[in-house]
This record gives C-alpha cells, sequence and structure tokens, in this order.
C-alpha cells in the first residue's frame, strides 16, 4: 500500500472524517444529499454520496466525545477497513481522505484501518485476484508529512510480518528466512551477520542445536543492528524474536486435532521483532536497536532431542527435557544469554509461546510479563494508543520454584499451571539485564479474520512496539 501526502484533492474516491459536531457545509450538500446524509448515518457510520464520475464517502463518529480516545481511534481504524472493502468493489485505484474539524490521530487510525484491511497474500494464488486500492492520499492540514511517512513504514513492516508467517515452511525453512532478513535489512540500512550451524556450534548453543537435531535444515542464528548517530539510548536496546518455522512438537508429538495445521506461524515472534527493527530504520528513529532471531524447525526426525535429555545451554546451565513441544523457551533462552553480551538497556522478546497464554486471552491482547516495571507502564500505553493491549500478567520469584529438576540445573516445563508465567521465569533465567517477555500466541495468528486484522498472520505488535520507541 502506497501513501501521499497531498495538499489538494484529486481522486473520483473522496472520504471526509467527521464526528455529530462537525461543519460539514464546505461539501456543499444538496437538500437530498444532506437528507441522505442524515438517514444513512443516523447512528453513525458512512453515507455514500454519487456526484458522476465521483464517489464521496463522508464518516460520521457520533459516540466521539462518550468513549475513551483509543476506543474511538480503534473504531475509525474499523470504519476504515470496512470502507477499503468497498472501495475495491468499485474498483477504486487510489482515495483521497480529508477530515472536518478532527485532529490527525483520527485521520490516520482511518487510513490505517484501510490500508492494513487492504492487506492480500496471494503468493499461491493465479493473477486476478489483487485489490483494486494501491494508494492512500491523505489531504488534511493536520496530518504531517513525517506522520505519513511513518504510518507507511509501519504498514510495510506489518505486511512483511504477515507474508513471513503465512508462508508454508516449505518456502520458508530457516536459511530461507535468513535470506529474506537480509533483503530487509538491505532495504532498511540495517547491518546483519547470519550465523551458520558451525558458528552455532562454536558459540555452544546448545538449546538451538538441540531443537534442530531432528531436522534436515541447518538452523540460523542472524543478528540486525540499527544505530541512529543521535541516539537517546547509551545501551542498546536488544529484541529477540522466537523464530520457529514449524513445529511439530517433537518426539513429544502435538496431541490434539489439528494442533499442527498452522504451525507456519510459530516464528510469529521472529516476524515481529524483524519488523519492528525494519520499521524503526526506516523512520530514523534516534535509538540504538539490536535484534536476534535464532530459527529452526523442531520435527521427530534423524537424531532428534528426547524427554528426558539434558541439554547444556550457550550461558553453561544444563536443562532437564520434559517435554520437547517447549522448544521455543530453549532457543530463545541461547539468544537472550547471547543478548547480554552487549550490556542492554534491556532485552524484550516475543513469541508464540504458550496454549496458556491463547487461552487466558484469545486475540485480545498479547502477555506481557517482566522485570522492569517502567518498560511494561510504557507498553501499557502504547499498546492503547494502537489498539495492540498489554495483559500484564505476575511474574513472582515463587513461580521459578516449579522449574526445579532432580538431576539439573532446571527443567524446561513447570506442569500445567501458570504455564506462560514458568515460561517467562524460564526465559529470565538467562538474561543478566532488565528482561520483559511478550507472549503473542493469541494475536499473532488469526485462522478467521476479524476486521483489518486479515486472516493469517497479523503482524501483531509491530504497531505496538514502533509507538513504544517512537516515544521513548
Amino acid at each position: 500500500m502506497q501513501y501521499a501526502k497531498i495538499k489538494k484533492s484529486k481522486s473520483d474516491y473522496k472520504i471526509y472524517l467527521a464526528n455529530a459536531s462537525s461543519d460539514l457545509s464546505s461539501l456543499n450538500l444538496s437538500a437530498s444529499e444532506t437528507e441522505h446524509l442524515e438517514i444513512q448515518t443516523k447512528k453513525g457510520g458512512t453515507a455514500h454520496i454519487q456526484r458522476l464520475p465521483e464517489h464521496i464517502f463522508i464518516y460520521i463518529n457520533r459516540d466521539d466525545e462518550k468513549k475513551e480516545n483509543w476506543w474511538t481511534l480503534e473504531e475509525f481504524r474499523k470504519a476504515g477497513d470496512s470502507l477499503g472493502r468497498t472501495l475495491n468493489k468499485l474498483k477504486a485505484k487510489d482515495t483521497d481522505i480529508s477530515s472536518l474539524g478532527l485532529g490527525s490521530d483520527q485521520t490516520l487510525a482511518f487510513s490505517e484501518g484501510m490500508a492494513l484491511g487492504n492487506y492480500q497474500f496471494l503468493r499461491y494464488f493465479k493473477p486476478g485476484k489483487e485489490n483494486s486500492l494501491a494508494k492512500i492520499n491523505i489531504c488534511d492540514d493536520s496530518v504531517s508529512k513525517k506522520q505519513v511517512d511513518n504510518l507507511g513504514f509501519t504498514t510495510d513492516a506489518v505486511y512483511y510480518a504477515r507474508d513471513l508467517v503465512n508462508t508454508p515452511v516449505q518456502d520458508m525453512t530457516a536459511p530461507i528466512m535468513a535470506e529474506e532478513f537480509k533483503k530487509m535489512a538491505k532495504d532498511a540500512d540495517i547491518k546483519i551477520k547470519v550465523m551458520g550451524k558451525s558458528q552455532i556450534e562454536k558459540e555452544k548453543m546448545g538449546g538451538l542445536l538441540a531443537v534442530n537435531r531432528g531436522s534436515i535444515d541447518e538452523p540460523r542464528f542472524t543478528i540486525m543492528e540499527y544505530k541512529n548517530p543521535n541516539a537517546k539510548n547509551k545501551k542498546p536496546y536488544v529484541l529477540v524474536g522466537k523464530g520457529v518455522v514449524y513445529d511439530t512438537g517433537g518426539l513429544s508429538l502435538k496431541p490434539t486435532a489439528n494442533s499442527m495445521d498452522f504451525m507456519k506461524s510459530d516464528m510469529g515472534g521472529a516476524a515481529v521483532m524483524s519488523g519492528t527493527i525494519f520499521a524503526i530504520a526506516k523512520a530514523k528513529l534516534p535509538v540504538h536497536v539490536i535484534c536476534l532471531i535464532p530459527s529452526t524447525d523442531n520435527r521427530p526426525g534423524g537424531n532428534a532431542y528426547a524427554p528426558g535429555d539434558v541439554i547444556t545451554m550457550h550461558n553453561g546451565m544444563t536443562v532437564e527435557v520434559l517435554n520437547t513441544d517447549a522448544e521455543g523457551r530453549m532457543i530463545l533462552a541461547d539468544a537472550i544469554s547471547y543478548a547480554n553480551r552487549y550490556e542492554p538497556e534491556f532485552i524484550m522478546d516475543a513469541a508464540t509461546l504458550t496454549g496458556a497464554a491463547s487461552r487466558a486471552f484469545s486475540h485480545h491482547g498479547l502477555v506481557a510479563m517482566g522485570n522492569e516495571q517502567s518498560v511494561l507502564d510504557d507498553l501499557h500505553k502504547s499498546g492503547y494508543r494502537q489498539f495492540e493491549r498489554v495483559c500484564e500478567m505476575p511474574f513472582w520469584d515463587d513461580y521459578a520454584e516449579l522449574l526445579k529438576s532432580e538431576i539439573a540445573d532446571m527443567q524446561n516445563v513447570g506442569g500445567a499451571e501458570a504455564g506462560s508465567i514458568t515460561a517467562g521465569k524460564f526465559l529470565e533465567k538467562y538474561a543478566e539485564h532488565p528482561y520483559i517477555h511478550l507472549d503473542i500466541a493469541g494475536p499473532s495468528f488469526l485462522k478467521k479474520g476479524v476486521s483489518y486484522r486479515t486472516t493469517g498472520g497479523t503482524g501483531f505488535g509491530i504497531r505496538l512496539l514502533f509507538d513504544y520507541f517512537a516515544n521513548k
């Protein structure tokens, strides 16, 4: 999707955003058009007025003063998505969006919802299914060019992440995904280094190597870095993304019906964190960020690691494996241990880690926990602004007791209770600096789309994190 900031409307498809008190006199509506508008938007919504060849759409939000701002902005996003679908039915190639006395937030939210809902994953279709809408022109004096550019960068990042997640493992193995990271890094002027198996072995990343033992494809460990010359943070922020490109559960084969059908999505954390550093770099935010992606698939073949095995991790700790389907924490632990060498401001991971997180909050929010409350508080604020909400869970040390092993430093699962928290406590053991854990298992992949969050990969978390870093 292409965005442009323009001064004067030129498209035949014009959209005006208003609230109940907005002055509509500038539209020069006729009496019959005014009557039509009042009928169509009596309870809020969009009216369609045809002045051929022009199509005029007027969206009126009548609850603007009755709801919290973050909820109102989400209504604008959903309205943008809905109208985008109408424009595609009309075969519109572009549209101009203006507001009548509203602020930039509403205009940007509406435009964002339209663009995100316009996403399609067409890799395996024959040509001809493409949406017609390709360009959104924003002609609103309250919106700056920088805001439009940043909206374009985050939209591109979400599209990129969705493409990664939606691509099946046959075309998105760990080596292939690393090549995709290289292409993205080149586009955004991000420094990148990709470690192959021999380098991973030299680094003694026992968790990543163990999970990879059942695969015929070698693992990869990708390091990406963006450092603005005017970075505000003296120490880097390190982002870690789980890159399990496909998860069978290993020898602890996933037991429930259809549970493997969508496991191409288990690298959603890698997609989100790589998408986040892409958007940050394109927008040239004044920060220093490093992104680490450990990647492999998890299969029961070959010399697959087994329940009962004891694995020596990157930091020298030993882990008793009780469930090979708890593989994400094994590869993330190595990456988090590696992150300590940068002496970071904080380490933050994102992962489709536990079914417990998904069952707790469904797709309505990600699960967050950590030992740096100021970061969590700011993530909450960004989550509401972007409607990628953060559901914080306790991070009490008591939960770590559930990970004690009789034969090793720790075991890789803590039992059926508090599963998402014990997973976070497992990972915290490898962080020597402030640590935040984001479990995105619920919202990262949808079997059926919800408004502008389309079916399949959603890219949930990118807009949240971009907002967080943009407001540092």
